[in-house]
């Protein structure tokens, strides 16, 4: 695989991570089962934020030593998935990685790059990977007009070529198309009750060029769904001290959640 980067930490952490999941049997767990054993692995992890800017070329980045929130939910279902069908070798994780991150799986440049959180509900629940649970929790539908990536034109590499900004405003352009469903925060204790320990929460933006601020995993304490993320707050994975309500309630910015459930097998 070309324009591949990671550090030799990130090949013996995979690989330990691997090793321990084919002596414990873990293929036999489901793959939501597999992600929040993985994402309470990682607590502690440190906090990086813009991971896969990297420079013009688009690389896979791989990196399980520090995660900005994205990066976390991506490595922890790539790693999940590997785990699923059997894997034992860092080439079968950066294929797993390749194919959740991509749109259609395939790395072929920065516009191919699922940038949008929806838009990578979108592609991953086409793949057979996830299902976009929102509506059926009660989710209401969203339109917005994305242009958060290339407004920042100026201040990212890629897009100066003419080229990879008009594709890049097409993929915007059938985002904003398609919009999305979300579960405004004044509903969120109705549908709570429905939420299942590691389902994917996406914090939906009060921004109208942006669908999501903020991802990371559900996960059941105390009867109230809390939040395992990569936070920049505490600049490592944690799991929220506030309940998931809590922290919707926090800042006005934080206007509602989209739920993506992890198939239980490939």
């Amino acid at each position: 695989m070309k324009n591949v980067f990671f550090q030799p930490e990130d090949r013996i952490l995979c690989e330990a991570l691997l090793a321990s999941a084919a002596k414990n049997g873990d293929s036999l767990k489901t793959v939501p089962g597999i992600a929040v054993m993985l994402a309470k692995h990682f607590i502690g992890s440190p906090y990086s934020p813009q991971l896969l800017n990297t420079g013009i070329a688009e690389s896979l980045v791989a990196n399980l030593h520090s995660f900005d929130c994205a990066t976390f939910v991506e490595n922890v279902v790539a790693m999940s998935l590997t785990i699923k069908s059997g894997g034992t070798e860092l080439p079968h994780y950066l294929h797993m990685l390749e194919k959740i991150r991509y749109r259609n799986g395939r790395m072929n440049g920065y516009p191919s790059r699922l940038h949008y959180f929806t838009d990578w509900i979108h592609d991953n629940e086409k793949k057979g990977i996830l299902a976009d649970v929102t509506a059926v929790l009660g989710g209401i539908p969203v339109k917005k007009r994305l242009s958060f990536i290339t407004s920042g034109r100026r201040d990212c590499p890629p897009l100066r070529d003419d080229a990879v900004f008009l594709e890049m405003l097409r993929a915007e352009d059938a985002c904003t198309s398609r919009g999305f469903h979300a579960i405004p925060k004044h509903a969120w204790r109705k549908a709570e009750a429905q939420v299942e320990d590691g389902d994917i929460i996406a914090i939906v933006s009060n921004r109208d060029d942006i669908d999501v601020l903020h991802v990371g995993f559900a996960v059941r304490v105390n009867q109230k769904t809390r939040l395992l993320h990569a936070s920049s707050k505490t600049g490592s994975v944690v799991i929220s001290d506030a309940t998931l309500n809590g922290y919707l309630q926090e800042k006005s910015s934080r206007t509602g959640v989209v739920v993506a459930r992890l198939l239980p097998s490939l």
